[in-house]
């Protein structure tokens, strides 16, 4: 592909965001072209089409007339039926997470995609530089603790805590654990909507790994944690302030300067302290240019379509635990 013409379909907040970013990237990427947005809302397309000099469609079938590559920032609830459009059309989709509504509407997605059309779903954290500090440390968790906490914001609302917040620590616990789940315990209630606001589940693996999850957008004050626990090493992520700590034991012969002796069962060892070196970046361009380059590449994206279903099918096993513990009382 010669061009990367592309569309961004959803004109709020997230998708403003992706509108500055694409921009931004056809400065430095070659190929790149922002060529049209759309959303159902025309007056909010109409905003950020004067505001950014970029061409406004009144039809989403106008705008996928003329891209072959997309950005669906639209509620969770519209996802499937707009990403069944572009994947049939061979439009290279962008999905912002939740993959979609329900297991069917993904499962559904899977087997419109066609051979060679790249379709990445938007896991964001998966690039938070503190996660990618640690791209040279083994990571093998026995037990992982997280929270994400978030203030109350009426966006997002059309979905589930565990859709909107909780789904980020169950991509990145699935992808640091790399084995099947054998039980799952959750419970959660809905305190300012409808839906659930706050939860907290328990994801047993089948390797012996456990996950103690929790998120909550009805906090005072934000907060996005995860503490890995694994063999000789503790490793502290913090999302919210780009910052990651290691704490492990090694044979007394480690030389790194922040640490300190110890002895277990007669043998000499060392607790070694390490704050990987954070390199801050744009976590939404990181991934907006990995999906670029996919395309252009023809190689696998970075969280496929199958990745994302696989973290909605947890997100909606908890929401059943959940809803279950409901009726039966307990």
């Amino acid at each position: 592909m010669k061009e990367i013409k592309t569309g961004i379909i959803g004109c709020g907040h997230l998708g403003k965001m992706h509108i500055k970013n694409v921009l931004e990237l056809e400065k430095s990427f070659n190929g790149v072209k922002l060529s049209g947005i759309f959303d159902i809302d025309q007056s909010a397309t109409e905003i950020l089409s004067s505001e950014f000099g970029i061409k406004a469609y009144s039809t989403l079938d106008s705008l996928l007339d003329n891209i072959n590559t997309c950005f669906i920032v639209t509620p969770t609830t519209t996802h499937y039926e707009i990403a069944s459009k572009t994947i049939s059309r061979k439009i290279h989709t962008f999905i912002e997470k939740p993959l979609a509504e329900t297991i069917e509407e993904a499962e559904a997605l899977e087997r419109l995609k066609p051979e060679g059309v790249i379709v990445q779903v938007g896991h964001i954290e998966r690039f938070n530089p503190a996660i990618l500090a640690l791209k040279d440390f083994t990571i093998k968790p026995v037990f992982i603790e997280t929270h994400r906490l978030s203030q109350f914001n009426p966006r997002g609302t059309d979905v589930s805590v565990i859709k909107d917040l909780m789904i980020h620590d169950i991509d990145i616990i699935l992808n640091f654990v790399n084995s099947e789940i054998k039980d799952i315990q959750a419970s959660g209630v809905g305190v300012l909507t409808d839906n659930i606001d706050i939860a907290n589940a328990r994801l047993a693996f089948e390797n012996g790994c456990v996950a103690n999850v929790t998120a909550s957008r009805i906090s005072l004050k934000k907060m996005r944690k995860m503490r890995i626990f694994q063999k000789n090493a503790y490793i502290s992520i913090d999302f919210l302030n780009n910052v990651s700590e290691v704490f492990r034991l090694t044979e007394s012969s480690d030389t790194n300067v922040f640490s300190m002796p110890v002895n277990f069962n007669g043998k000499e060892y060392k607790l070694v302290y390490d704050k990987p070196n954070i390199e801050m970046n744009n976590a939404m361009r990181i991934e907006e240019e990995l999906f670029f380059r996919s395309i252009l590449e023809n190689k696998n994206p970075q969280v496929s379509l199958k990745e994302g279903k696989l973290a909605l099918i947890i997100a909606n096993e908890i929401i059943t635990k959940i809803e279950s513990n409901k009726h039966t009382g307990f």
